[in-house]
Order: structure tokens, then C-alpha cells, then sequence
């Protein structure tokens, strides 16, 4: 079991490292931060650079850390939350199958590194030269969970960033340009007699 173990954290956490540096640094074929940085302002994840470093991030450290079998319910965690943040922002209107762009192939990567968290990655493995080849459980219960607070958070941050950066657009506009407050058109309705 500890080779299977092996395979599917190599394979996992690889993937993850250059699916991270493909937003990162624009490697193997991937768009870079700039085009990362466009797909989250569409998406609404604002700001959008912050949105896009930590996700470019995220996938990479947590990918290594996963492949390493480094903190594994941590990694694990990380990984789930861009996952999660994925098929909420992007995939889940497209229903489940990978092939109408749905989320089918996110969910799998998320079944996968819970059990790798509950079951451990085994004794070749950073944690298992730690002492630490099982996480059990409470592994599984803290990657999924924190993997469903950062997509949370994450998501949250993102609505917020996007009022600040509504308010910061509508402070740098002129005066005329801007809508009008309620106060504004209470006064105007008073002053037309219309109050």
C-alpha cells in the first residue's frame, strides 16, 4: 500500500506544481499571473493579483508539499480550497463531467487528497521520516474542512476586495459622474417640492 501511496502523491502533487506554475510563471503552455490575473477579475475574485498569486501559490507549495509528503493534511487543505474555489466560480454551471467543463475532475483531486490525508502518505514520505506515516482521521477532517473554510474565505475576500475596489473607482470619479446618494436625492426631492 505505501507504493500506492507513493505513485498517487508523485502524481498528484506533480500535477499540482505545474498546474501552479503555469499560472505562475506562464510554464509549460500555462497564461502567467497576467492572464491569471484577467480570469480572476472576470470571475469577481478581487483584487484580482492578490487572487492569482495566492492561487498560482497555493497549487505549487501545496502540490510540493503533497508530492514530498510534507504536512500532508495541510497541503491537502490548501489544495482542496482552489479546488473548491474552482468548481464554485467556474465549473459547477456546467454540471458534473469533465467534458461539458464541469467539475468531475476537480472532485476526484478532492476525494483523493482527503484519503491521502486520513490514510497518510506512507512510511517514504517527509512525514513518515517525522514519525508521522498516518494522519487518520482527524487528518482527512482537517484538509477537508480547511479546504472548505479557505474556498469560504477566499470567496468572501473576493466579494470584498470587489466593493473596495467598487468604492476606491467611484472616489477617484468626478462628482457629476458618480450615482446619486440617498441623502442627494431626498435633498433634491425637497428642494422641487416633491417631499
Amino acid at each position: 500500500m505505501n507504493l500506492g501511496k507513493l505513485i498517487l502523491r508523485l502524481l498528484i502533487g506533480t500535477l499540482f506544481v505545474g498546474h501552479g506554475l503555469q499560472k505562475l510563471r506562464g510554464s509549460f503552455g500555462g497564461p502567467g499571473l497576467d492572464g491569471v490575473e484577467k480570469v480572476m477579475e472576470k470571475l469577481e475574485m478581487r483584487p484580482a493579483r492578490r487572487n492569482a498569486i495566492l492561487a498560482a501559490g497555493t497549487e505549487t507549495v501545496g502540490g510540493a508539499a503533497l508530492a514530498l509528503g510534507l504536512l500532508t493534511p495541510v497541503a491537502s487543505a490548501g489544495l482542496i480550497a482552489t479546488m473548491l474555489t474552482a468548481i464554485r466560480k467556474v465549473h459547477w454551471k456546467n454540471g458534473v463531467w469533465n467534458s461539458g467543463g464541469g467539475f468531475e475532475y476537480n472532485a476526484v483531486l478532492i476525494a483523493a487528497v482527503t484519503a491521502l490525508s486520513d490514510d497518510g502518505p506512507g512510511i517514504v514520505s517527509l512525514d513518515g521520516a517525522l514519525g508521522k506515516p498516518r494522519w487518520g482521521v482527524l487528518g482527512a477532517v482537517f484538509a477537508l474542512g480547511g479546504g472548505i473554510v479557505g474556498s469560504l474565505v477566499a470567496v468572501a475576500l473576493g466579494r470584498h476586495g470587489s466593493d473596495v475596489t467598487q468604492q476606491t473607482t467611484d472616489a477617484d470619479a468626478p462628482a457629476d459622474e458618480l450615482p446619486p446618494l440617498a441623502s442627494d436625492s431626498d435633498d433634491a426631492a425637497a428642494e422641487s417640492g416633491a417631499g
